[in-house]
């Protein structure tokens, strides 16, 4: 069938390019019909789509007996039933195959024939079949083995094959010529020359070789010399589908009209005795495919894109009445098939389904088919389990075959050596009570064994290991992680391996010995574990998502609360959120954002880490935002952006949030300022920093305030001008927020390298200014740095490990002017009195001269999150601020609505 005539833009099929094709449950699809079907979290069944069993199918009309999927999504491209067994075999176009056996359609054997082009046309032999791409010939078992791949030239395009004997295959396109080819020698053996190029249909009857060209023409070649005897121009656009019994040669086609190509709604149909056309057979659907299946009579088979399905006479009139609908998944149907039993016909669609309808409730594809070959049971289902629990437990049991040849776990004598056991030493009291007669000793036996029964200690004292190193190394992995040794013992991945009992049996306080509770990482989505931790240690943040509770059925926010408590209540236990990752994944908007990690991706460690969880990080606090706002806004918004209608109606707004003021400044002197708001801030990397190797020092306070203050030239659309212009755009912002949030954005190489020059140039300055040496002509990488040792008289660095990340300030001091500039500068010891205390582990501090509570986490190299005072007081962030200071800032609130005139951010 010419395909690019019918949907060119079904040509060369890509997901990402046809949203119709996206796989979707039809309506007409009842789910209540699936049986022992696995669905996909999209709704779509991945094996098979039954209709109900109580569908009564009546002798001689056709009706639907089942529906299966091929390949979701993908469409159909050809079908074909085998004329040798009672299989129907269907390919796509993303160039894979799928077999189904029976009318039943149970899946036989499925697998890859092109990676990159569709297939184009299926033929069944009796060893295999043959499968046409564009340029290439593959000959498969029906098992999926190569038997040859034959392989075109590049410049070919194959649309049609041929099979004229058992050993002898004509193969024809797009181009002037076709290829004959011989089977048994895998060569070409003809070529033979088409005046018309574009051979997309071949038949053949005892008199002639049949050829549809994409010009309309249908040709008729001798047998033996392939030469021209008669030629029907049937259509002045295009043919879609010609079929030949008997006498009779019928075709449909398009029509050129002035808008262009239409379908023709009359069948051209000729006499092959007299050699010309007879009275045309006007239909009432537009045809695309056409098949004859003479059964009582040479009915004709009519079928269209659309699904509808006509029989009639080709020498007599359509009636409206023999009309009956297909009813695709897709909204195109692809393929067309009839069996050589003509009691069962075989639809493809665009959306990977097939369709089998039949004329009896048991069809047959062929008359004679023989036994299909199916694979062997497994032996061992039907071998007793055994039970690995037990000690005493015989390997006799499992049964091994018999074989003289070499097993593949013998090694060659030259890789291997033996390794005797040692015997173990005799036990005192049989050495003490022995009475030895000539060279053989006696020994009354001291009972303080069971019978053969001899210990074997591995270890001789479990005194010379350490806590730390008695944890258990995790064996997973080894090969895949090759650093895996730089990560400290006690901080690598350790598997639990749990007995009958489960959690109740392992003993988790081994290997965390503090009441802080970690989250389960061999769950899906698992990636965002840390950020809940780090939302967890936000005590504003904490306190505010405990206290919501709402009736919507999937809320993050209630599902983060519930997970909270987990983690207060668990002291030390592994919790695990899969209720909250279960809320999650049923989130749209997370899975447009790409943030729905795949178990393969996860698995196979495809999926890039650092750029989804700062995606998460402001989807996260955007969709609480969202929950937390609905309760008091209907019509919130539902956004992922950076803006928000009014970010006081949540307390997420109030805690994240940063009022902003956008200036765009024309080269006409025109400035227009827009006010917005955002959550978090994004850092932006000096411009050339990977291209200089000098290793120039950046202070990370200084890029801080030029990703938060950002100014940069863009075109935009100039109101006064009238036309677009190049502008320079200035973000302002007009207060600091509470708990300020910092996206790395270290996404590629050239961020990652920006950061590796400056933490080497700032450790460089670092052993300057505490006393150390460092010689000009040696440089020092990060796996040096450990040889160094700690400096002398360096107060806040007490190790060499907290020495290398010194690019990060300890402390930063942000502040507003009072020409509405913001001013970021690392924050001294000597620049004010003040007392810092450290709070737990999650970083944050208390200052006591201002008041302000501070907390800051860091997540590698993916996102910084910075908290400051909060309007939710804690027992950890209680404030020692004067009484005065304290009014003074709350007749400011109360003037200016919520303004932060300084705060100090910790970074650790």
């Amino acid at each position: 069938m010419n395909f690019e005539v019918l949907d060119p833009g079904l040509a060369e099929y890509a997901p990402a390019m046809h949203s119709a094709l996206d796989p979707v449950l039809d309506a007409h699809l009842n789910p209540s019909l699936l049986q022992n079907v696995e669905l996909d979290p999209e709704g779509v069944a991945l094996e098979a789509l039954p209709v109900q069993e109580s569908v009564h199918i009546m002798e001689g009309v056709y009706s639907e007996l089942h529906s299966v999927v091929a390949e979701v999504g993908v469409p159909v491209s050809v079908s074909h039933f085998d004329l040798h067994e009672e299989m129907l075999w269907v390919g796509s176009h993303g160039g894979h195959a799928t077999s189904f056996f029976g009318p039943a359609l149970e899946r036989y054997s499925s697998f890859q024939v092109n990676g990159s082009d569709d297939i184009r046309q299926i033929q069944s032999l009796e060893n295999g079949i043959l499968f046409l791409t564009k340029n290439n010939l593959k000959y498969m078992a029906r098992g999926g083995l190569i038997i040859f791949d034959y392989l075109l030239d590049e410049s070919e395009d194959m649309h049609s094959l041929l099979l004229t004997d058992s050993s002898t295959l004509l193969v024809g396109g797009l181009q002037n010529h076709i290829l004959e080819i011989d089977l048994n020698t895998v060569q070409e053996t003809q070529k033979y020359a088409v005046e018309t190029p574009g051979v997309t249909i071949m038949r053949q009857t005892n008199r002639f070789f049949f050829c549809g060209h994409t010009s309309g023409r249908v040709s008729l070649r001798d047998l033996r010399t392939f030469k021209v005897e008669h030629e029907f121009d049937a259509f002045s656009g295009s043919l879609s589908d010609f079929d030949v019994h008997g006498n009779l040669l019928a075709t449909c086609g398009f029509s050129s009209r002035l808008t262009g190509l239409a379908c023709d709604r009359f069948l051209k149909v000729y006499d092959l005795r007299m050699m010309r056309a007879i009275t045309p057979l006007q239909v009432h659907v537009d045809p695309a495919f056409l098949r004859f299946i003479p059964t009582y009579t040479s009915r004709l088979a009519i079928i269209s894109q659309s699904g509808q399905c006509q029989f009639c006479e080709p020498t007599g009139l359509a009636n409206p009445a023999d009309i009956f609908h297909v009813n695709p998944v897709g909204p195109l149907l692809m393929t067309f098939d009839v069996s050589a039993s003509k009691q069962a016909l075989a639809f493809g669609d665009s959306e990977g389904c097939v369709h089998l309808w039949t004329d009896s409730p048991e069809p047959s594809f062929n008359p004679y088919s023989r036994e299909t070959e199916f694979a062997l049971p497994c032996l061992v289902d039907s071998l007793p389990p055994l039970d690995w629990s037990q000690d005493l437990l015989p390997l006799s049991l499992i049964p091994v075959p018999l074989t003289t040849d070499t097993l593949l776990s013998d090694w060659p004598a030259a890789n291997s050596a033996p390794a005797p056991r040692r015997a173990p030493p005799v036990d005192a009291e049989i050495l003490r009570t022995m009475k030895k007669v000539g060279f053989i000793g006696y020994a009354p036996n001291p009972r303080t064994r069971l019978r053969n029964q001899i210990p074997y200690r591995l270890k001789e004292s479990d005194s010379e290991f350490d806590s730390f190193s008695q944890v258990t190394e995790s064996p997973v992995g080894r090969e895949e992680e090759p650093h895996r040794h730089m990560v400290s013992k006690k901080y690598r991945k350790v598997t639990i391996k749990y007995s009958k009992l489960g959690l109740e049996d392992f003993d988790f306080k081994h290997y965390n010995k503090t009441l802080f509770a970690g989250l389960e990482p061999h769950i899906p989505n698992a990636y965002c574990n840390c950020m809940i931790q780090v939302l967890y240690f936000l005590e504003p943040v904490r306190c505010l998502i405990q206290n919501h509770l709402c009736q919507k059925e999937f809320c993050l926010a209630c599902e983060l609360g519930f997970l909270f408590h987990m983690l207060d209540l668990s002291r030390g236990d592994p919790c695990q959120g899969s209720n909250f990752l279960r809320a999650f994944r049923t989130i749209p908007e997370a899975s447009a954002l790409g943030l729905i990690l795949a178990d393969s991706d996860e698995a196979s460690g495809k999926g890039n880490l650092a750029r989804l969880i700062q995606r998460w990080n402001r989807f996260i606090l955007t969709q609480l935002h969202q929950d937390l706002q609905e309760l008091e806004v209907p019509q919130a918004y539902r956004g992922a952006g950076g803006s928000f209608c009014s970010s006081g109606d949540s307390v997420i707004g109030q805690l994240f949030s940063c009022e902003m003021e956008n200036c765009s400044l024309c080269r006409c002197g025109s400035e227009t300022v827009r006010a917005s708001s955002t959550l978090l801030f994004t850092l932006s990397y000096p411009e050339g920093s990977n291209t200089d190797k000098t290793g120039k020092n950046c202070d990370f306070a200084q890029v801080l305030k030029r990703s938060i203050c950002l100014e940069q030239n863009t075109q935009a659309w100039c109101d006064n001008c009238e036309k677009y212009q190049p502008t320079i755009q200035t973000r302002n912002i007009c207060h600091l927020p509470d708990i300020l949030v910092i996206n790395c954005e270290v996404n590629s190489l050239k961020e990652a390298d920006f950061w590796r020059m400056q933490a080497e140039v700032a450790f460089k300055i670092a052993i300057k200014k505490h006393g150390g040496e460092i010689s000009k002509n040696k440089e020092f990488a990060l796996a040096d740095w450990k040889e160094l040792g700690s400096p002398e008289g360096m107060l806040m660095c007490p190790s060499i490990e907290e020495l290398k990340n010194v690019w990060l300030p300890f402390s930063i001091r942000m502040k507003m002017t009072k020409n509405k500039g913001l001013d970021v500068c690392n924050w001294t010891d000597g620049d004010e009195m003040q007392v810092v205390e450290k709070l737990g582990r999650g970083g944050g501090i208390r200052e006591r001269r201002s008041g302000n509570s501070l907390a800051v986490q860091s997540l590698g190299l993916g996102a910084l999150t910075a908290g400051a005072p909060s309007s939710i007081p804690g027992p950890e962030l209680e404030s020692h601020k004067p009484r005065g200071a304290a009014q003074k800032k709350k007749k400011k609130r109360e003037g200016r609505g919520r303004s932060k005139a300084r705060g100090r951010w910790n970074l650790a």
